[in-house]
């Protein structure tokens, strides 16, 4: 899809990227740059930078950055055309009819082809719950309390007993075995033809934010295994970016979401009223579950199965919850084990009452902390007090820290300054510690990301030109787009050239609208994003700067050497390469 480049340029402006990314990543102000957990890879220490005045991110953890665009790309999984009118519609833009290009066509054609076949899947699953053949299955569900009306709102459905039913079905439909085998629904076997992924199941349709179906969960009925089946990703389906329920959550007018384990537990919750709940699609707590939950609310109510299972869970969703920026509290669900054994027992009511009472997540941890220890032996009771107080010396803010000490300190029958004294004692330990890590990883992460020579030259010259714009001056009939060899860093020099000369200016999440792939955006980025040490010296910075040239150009020179036969040319070059050792950029910092 083709738009006219001002209109992305005007779209890309009235998006400030610090406003958008602040809807997926908790930021933080440090200096001129905002910096929060990289959303695209694991990380406990912040390295993902967002800069307001370049309009730009960058990770120095994974490489991942650009503009406002490639963001939405890159976490939504959105086309450019996708996130083109998405950040339209943000910004109140109503975006000029476009047509596609015959890719961007095929692509769109193909995953609206694989929404139909699943919408299709979904209608069959619902109507064979319906009839005669699905009558075990509705009996299933309405004995586990499940009402009509909750079944029609989630389109539930069953998956008959014959295991090529929904092959057959789409099959007369139209759809080809390739279009089956892509959708996750069937397999494709050369001597044996379709079976169906799903069969002799409850069906449970997973919808996406936009209650478009994109795939299903399956429930065996009777004793065959797996328990439950997910269907396996496709274009349209990744489980680590989408929450069951989240179509209905989003709407509700709660200050927090309540997260489930499973299917039937989301389902008793809406019917009893919680419809601020959802669940992850049989896969462990990700990232990108957090950092989709923060899009719509501040705090996080986790209601885990109160077994051993549920309890390591919910251990490993609290910090991935606690990185998004979300508030994270516990449901207490003893003695049953699952909110819909609750729910049965005691009533909406009485589940109310607990998630008012839930507590911290750092409460939760300490009260499965403890149960490693006895009370009554004071040597065991010892080692705990040294745990808890590790644990109290992890949290930063003074004033919270504090409130914890006191609230460990009465619940566990401790004395506050004992405690507070053990938790400053860890403190600067832990502090040393971490020091003396980043010191580490700083010198290793700089020691990997050495280039060869020329891509480095490159790269130096055209981060400096970018910070110090007056370089395209002082560099005038020295230095051209054609000295820079590498290809990426070639596109990107011609086009700040190009901005300089008509604009006297340059913008360089505009010059990210150029480049379409996501691997592009990260290389161009790095160029961005580079902070330069200057030399205390401006003599030292001029030396410097002479020499990144010289080598710039050499590079050049030695690069058409190799490219060329004509003679005539060699003696040119020569020449030029003589000439170089006389070069010397002189540029009166201050």
């Amino acid at each position: 899809m083709y738009y006219n480049e001002d209109i992305v340029e005007e779209v890309r402006v009235r998006n400030d990227i610090v406003d958008i990314i602040s809807g997926y990543v908790s930021l933080k102000k440090k200096g001129a740059s905002y910096f929060g957990l990289c959303p695209f890879h694991n990380e406990k220490s912040p390295s993902f930078s967002v800069s307001r005045d370049k309009q730009m991110y960058y990770c120095f953890g994974c490489g991942a950055g650009g503009n406002v665009f490639t963001f939405i790309m890159e976490y939504e999984n959105f086309t450019f055309p996708e996130t083109l009118k998405m950040l339209a519609e943000r910004a109140g833009m109503e975006l000029p009819e476009a047509e596609l290009s015959k890719e961007e066509k095929r692509a769109s054609d193909y995953k609206t082809m694989l929404r139909e076949m699943n919408r299709q899947a979904a209608n069959y699953f619902y109507l064979l719950l319906h009839s005669e053949r699905g009558k075990n299955a509705y009996d299933y569900l309405t004995d586990r309390g499940i009402t009509k009306e909750t079944i029609k709102k989630f389109g539930l459905g069953y998956a008959d007993i014959y295991s090529d039913d929904l092959y057959q079905y789409l099959k007369s439909k139209g759809y080809t075995d390739s279009q089956l085998k892509d959708s996750g629904l069937v397999t494709i076997d050369e001597k044996r033809g379709g079976s169906d992924k799903f069969w002799n199941r409850v069906m449970f349709p997973i919808l996406d934010v936009n209650s478009k179906v994109i795939g299903f969960g399956g429930r065996v009925m009777g004793d065959g295994n797996p328990k439950y089946l997910n269907s396996k990703e496709t274009a349209v389906f990744d489980k680590s970016r989408n929450l069951f329920g989240l179509h209905i959550a989003r709407t509700s007018r709660k200050p927090y979401f309540i997260v489930c384990e499973g299917y039937m537990d989301v389902i008793s919750m809406h019917q009893a009223g919680f419809i601020n709940t959802v669940a992850s699609l049989g896969t462990a707590f990700t990232p990108f579950h957090g950092t989709l939950l923060k899009r719509y609310t501040k705090e996080v109510i986790l209601s885990y199965d109160s077994d051993e299972a549920g309890t390591k869970a919910a251990l490993r969703a609290i910090p991935i919850l606690k990185e998004s920026g979300l508030v994270v509290r516990v449901l207490n669900l003893k003695p049953y084990k699952d909110p819909d054994e609750f729910i049965k027992a005691l009533g909406a009511e009485a589940l109310e009452e607990r998630i008012k009472e839930a507590i911290s997540s750092f409460m939760f941890e300490i009260a499965v902390l403890k149960q490693q220890y006895n009370e009554n032996d004071p040597e065991s009771w010892t080692m705990f007090a040294h745990e808890l107080a590790k644990k109290l010396s992890t949290i930063s803010e003074r004033l919270e820290r504090q409130n914890y000490i006191e609230a460990c300190a009465r619940t566990y029958h401790m004395g506050v300054k004992d405690l507070e004294e053990l938790v400053n004692r860890y403190g600067m330990t832990m502090y040393r510690t971490k020091e003396q890590g980043e010191n580490e990883r700083e010198k290793k992460s700089e020691k990997e990301k050495k280039d060869d020579g020329y891509r480095q030259s490159q790269r130096l010259l055209l981060t400096w030109m970018v910070n110090e714009p007056r370089l395209f001056e002082q560099l005038k009939g020295i230095i051209s787009a054609d000295d820079f060899i590498e290809p990426s860093y070639h596109s990107v020099a011609k086009m700040l050239f190009e901005e300089y000369e008509q604009e006297h200016k340059v913008t360089p999440a505009k010059i990210l609208n150029q480049f379409t792939e996501v691997e592009e955006h990260n290389q161009v980025a790095v160029i961005f994003n580079t902070t330069l040490k200057m030399a205390p010296s401006p003599e030292d910075n001029e030396k410097a700067l002479t020499d990144v040239v010289r080598r710039v150009k050499e590079y050049h020179i030695n690069y058409d050497m190799e490219h060329s036969n004509d003679i005539g040319m060699w003696q040119k070059l020569i020449k030029e390469k003589a000439e170089l050792q006389k070069l010397y950029v002189s540029l009166h910092f201050s």
